[in-house]
């Protein structure tokens, strides 16, 4: 069945038929990053600033994986308690990326020509595509071996380059945040409620401290797991 091929928990599986469309949109939507991100760079015959080509696709493509993961909080298993490991992850990952291209990335506009921005744009792009490709065959029930060796290993590279433009951004834009007092609430007002974004901002990233590990690790076991299993069908056949 489709639920060891791709885990469970994705939203395709409840509708295979849906779910195919839904990727391939989703993929597709991640190739015009791509493309653009290719097409800007022979244009300008540099990678700096490069995101300023991409900017709405990117924030439009990753926001949409932010309504999909949504879908999940309706799922029987949700509400009754049993959510997979990888579910409550990849959601983590999707707010989180979400959180950096609107609250970061888009908010604090001296950081958009930051080299780091393209480190986790290139870093994200090349994995969904990946990943969307590797839904869309499973739900074929046509999974090649490239792209499922390519899921379960290219991430050990994509992941930490992905945390690395992420953290370096929100480092970069710490003292814009300071000097314009962005999104900061102080006292005295009428709700006797302070918020000090440039704090939050420093909690986010020591998130990453005990977060990051889980997600990595969690994929190296499934990687044991999935393509064990795939050299032992090789024995077989």
């Amino acid at each position: 069945g489709t639920r060891s091929k791709f885990g469970a928990g994705h939203p395709s599986r409840s509708c295979p038929t849906n779910g195919i469309g839904r990727e391939i949109d989703a993929q597709d939507g991640w190739l015009v990053i791509a493309v653009g991100l290719v097409r800007a760079y022979l244009a300008k015959g540099s990678y700096h600033s490069l995101y300023y080509s991409i900017e709405k696709p990117l924030k439009f493509f990753q926001t949409g994986a932010l309504l999909e993961y949504s879908t999940l909080i309706y799922h029987p298993k949700f509400l009754s308690g049993i959510v997979p490991s990888s579910v409550v992850l990849t959601s983590f990952q999707v707010m989180s990326r979400v959180f950096l291209i609107w609250a970061v990335t888009h908010s604090v506009k001296e950081v958009q020509s930051e080299d780091s921005v393209l480190l986790f744009v290139i870093a994200w792009t090349i994995t969904e595509i990946i990943r969307y490709s590797f839904y869309t065959f499973s739900l074929l029930n046509h999974l090649p071996y490239i792209i499922k060796w390519a899921r379960y290993t290219l991430f050990i590279v994509l992941y930490p380059m992905g945390v690395t433009g992420e953290l370096l951004t929100i480092y970069a834009a710490l003292p814009f945040v300071r000097q314009a007092g962005l999104y900061s609430i102080s006292l005295p007002n009428k709700y006797n409620f302070s918020f000090d974004y440039y704090a939050f901002l420093i909690l986010v990233m020591i998130s990453y401290i005990p977060l990051f590990p889980q997600l990595y690790f969690h994929m190296i076991h499934q990687r044991r797991k999935v393509l064990s299993r795939t050299e032992e069908h090789k024995k077989f056949d």
